[in-house]
């Protein structure tokens, strides 16, 4: 079995982070999100992978790279533009061949691996395996409609007034019958050929396509609230392990991870949270579910519920929470007359002031 992985996409969601980065590399608890993916793979014994990418192919090349640091043969697929799901496995053709395949989309974050769902597509015969779970808004995603017995009896992609609340997971199985399925349907209104549309041309012409309602946590982290939401489910796992260097005026409580090469001074750290490597701590507060990314600074701050990203400067301000912060960035307070907020801010960011 071989594993088709989609690393392109706007991500329009995360911007502005994402006009400069790929929204899969975006980190959860220091990692990119992708890495979860590819060590999910991995684990359920795929070593063929192929990663579809796009405007950020080479970000994604520089940092999955051949793949043997995984333990994965890879090989990349380019997408001109993002024309939908089912436009990915139709340029994909000859990488996959005649091999079943797990579709895996790269800003996915599910735990619990894949394993069980592999290992239950091989033994049932399925020509086609999809992952439903229940959402509160099924509108941003894939839903599908199940008939008294369970049976699928119908597929809509982001409608409008969704018709039940089961998400489609971004990782699907499928058998080599699923490339005459897309080369037969036709771009959707959105001018994409949506895999939606591909799995229910299975179902109407008999092919058994099953469906599997995920009991464990899955989030497609297109959005802040769902990155900051997987940030803190994997946070809530970690071990204390502190590695760099604490002093004695520091307060450390909970799980706490203190990467090689971090200084800790004359502060508070609640976990669970992790400090990167040769980031610097000084005479602040850092509370639950934080990742602070390698190589950054935070002094005199209080900071809580957020992911800072590498080399960013936290500097006298109190206090941030429920907030991502990209890479390099200056957080800083004003000083002097008048009392004003000052900002330099991208195309779509979001900004809440207490006033």
């Amino acid at each position: 079995m071989k594993a088709l992985v989609l690393a392109g996409g706007k991500g329009t969601r995360l911007r502005p982070l994402t006009h400069t980065s790929a929204k899969q590399l975006v980190p959860v608890a220091n990692k990119p999100v992708l890495f979860y993916g590819l060590e999910a793979l991995r684990d359920a014994g795929v070593t063929e992978v192929g990663i579809v990418v796009g405007d950020t192919a080479q970000e994604v090349r520089d940092a999955v790279g051949d793949g043997s640091s995984f333990g994965l043969e890879v090989t990349y697929i380019p997408q001109d533009a993002p024309l939908g799901l089912a436009h990915c496995v139709l340029i994909a053709r000859r990488f996959l061949g005649d091999d079943p395949f797990v579709m895996y989309l790269g800003d996915n974050f599910l735990v619990g691996g894949i394993r069980d769902l592999v290992d239950s597509f091989r033994d049932g015969g399925h020509d086609a395996q999809i992952l439903l779970t229940k959402v509160a808004e099924p509108q941003f995603y894939g839903v599908a409609e199940l008939g008294p017995d369970g049976q699928i009896v119908g597929l809509a992609e982001k409608p409008e007034r969704p018709r039940s609340d089961l998400a489609i997971v971004g990782v699907y199985i499928f058998s080599p019958v699923i490339h005459e399925a897309v080369r037969a349907i036709t771009p959707s209104a959105r001018g994409e050929l949506e895999i939606t549309d591909a799995i229910s041309w299975l179902i109407q012409r008999g092919y058994h396509v099953h469906s599997h309602l995920v009991s464990g946590y899955w989030k497609d982290t297109g959005r802040l609230q769902d990155m900051l939401e997987c940030n803190r489910i994997v946070l809530e796992q970690v071990e204390p392990e502190i590695n760099g260097t604490v002093d004695g005026l520091s307060e450390i409580t909970g799980r706490v991870v203190v990467e090689r090469g971090a200084v800790v001074e004359n502060s508070v750290l609640r976990g669970p949270i992790v400090v990167g490597a040769n980031s610097k701590i000084v005479s602040s507060y850092v509370g639950p579910f934080t990742s602070i990314g390698p190589g950054c600074v935070v002094t005199n701050a209080e900071i809580e519920y957020s992911i800072v990203l590498d080399g960013s400067t936290v500097v006298g301000v109190s206090r941030i929470g429920h907030s991502l912060i990209g890479r390099n960035v200056e957080v800083t307070s004003a000083e002097g007359a008048p009392n004003t907020h000052e900002l330099m801010v991208g195309d779509h960011s979001k900004i809440k002031v207490r006033v």
